[in-house]
């Protein structure tokens, strides 16, 4: 058997009548991974037949994260409400930066459900190949399901997230508005950045080890250059359409303008700036889907 990236066809090698010959007598099937053509690197009826395994591997990412941990699940609570109570004293209290007329606290804490999410689907996927070897070198399976499974396992700890935030929304007695409806939307553009860039990564990873140390250090610096803790008000006028250029500005503008209300938000989120962020997130899917698939037909080989 060869592996390559693409569909299962029928082997075309000089032995080929042998093969066949010796296949119809024995009834055994004989199939080879060819590359795929065209515009078939996405293969959804591969991804279809492999759903089972797409769950399982989300499963046992989830049931790893948290196994022989004395709070298990409970660090899924404790890591934004540490960052959330660190982010208000340094910037709600001590600098006093601006967040509308919503309470800092909850300010704060509605950048850091999505970006928490994001970091979290970002670094994992961006490694996860190499930390799957064991099945990259023995089966054939679509590789891309080795990031997204990665990217769709964050989600269980933003729901936990979640949850604490609508307790905290109660506490302080804010009711949200109806554009809370379009949170998934909001949602699913940062599933779509972590996934894309996280594609990229993730193939550079095999060849290139330094993307394990990359990795962290992109997301630090990131997320200084998106306003998770602070307002876009805080940025000159003049400068606030380069946040555009980041998708995940659009994302946790958009969560705080469908929990809160277009009050705390800012120009951000004109029509054309998010219409900017999503195509900025779609070309690095579409781009990251294409390098991986390219790639990943030497991964087994070097990995």
């Amino acid at each position: 058997m060869i592996e390559q990236t693409g569909m299962i066809t029928e082997e075309a090698s000089s032995d080929e009548p042998a093969l066949s010959s010796f296949a119809s007598l024995v009834d055994i099937p004989v199939t080879v991974i060819e590359p795929s053509r065209g515009l078939s690197f996405i293969d959804l009826q591969a991804f279809w037949h492999y759903r089972e395994l797409l769950y399982f591997l989300v499963w046992r990412d989830i049931k790893v994260r948290y196994k022989q941990t004395a709070l298990g699940v409970i660090w899924v609570i404790l890591q934004p409400l540490a960052s959330m109570a660190i982010f208000t004293i340094l910037f709600g209290v001590l600098l006093d930066a601006p967040s509308g007329e919503v309470p800092y606290p909850l300010f704060a804490f509605a950048g850091l459900l999505p970006w928490n999410y994001f970091s979290f689907a970002l670094t994992r996927s961006s490694t996860s190949v190499v930390t799957n070897a064991n099945l990259v070198t023995k089966i054939y399976f679509p590789r891309v399901m080795i990031p997204l499974s990665a990217v769709i396992s964050g989600l269980v700890d933003f729901v936990v997230s979640l949850l604490v935030f609508v307790v905290m929304m109660v506490l302080f007695a804010i009711t949200p508005t109806w554009a809370i409806l379009l949170l998934p939307l909001f949602l699913l553009l940062a599933m779509l950045t972590s996934l894309g860039f996280g594609l990229w990564l993730s193939a550079l990873n095999v060849r290139y080890r330094d993307i394990n140390h990359l990795a962290p250090f992109i997301v630090q610096i990131w997320m200084y250059l998106t306003p998770v803790v602070y307002a876009t008000t805080l940025i000159p006028e003049r400068f606030r359409f380069l946040l555009s250029l980041n998708p995940m500005t659009g994302v946790i503008e958009g969560f705080r303008w469908a929990l809160f209300g277009p009050g705390v938000t800012d120009t951000v989120l004109a029509p054309a700036f998010v219409a900017l962020s999503v195509g900025i997130a779609l070309v690095v899917f579409f781009t990251g889907l294409v390098f991986f698939r390219t790639t990943e037909k030497t991964f087994a080989d070097i990995v």
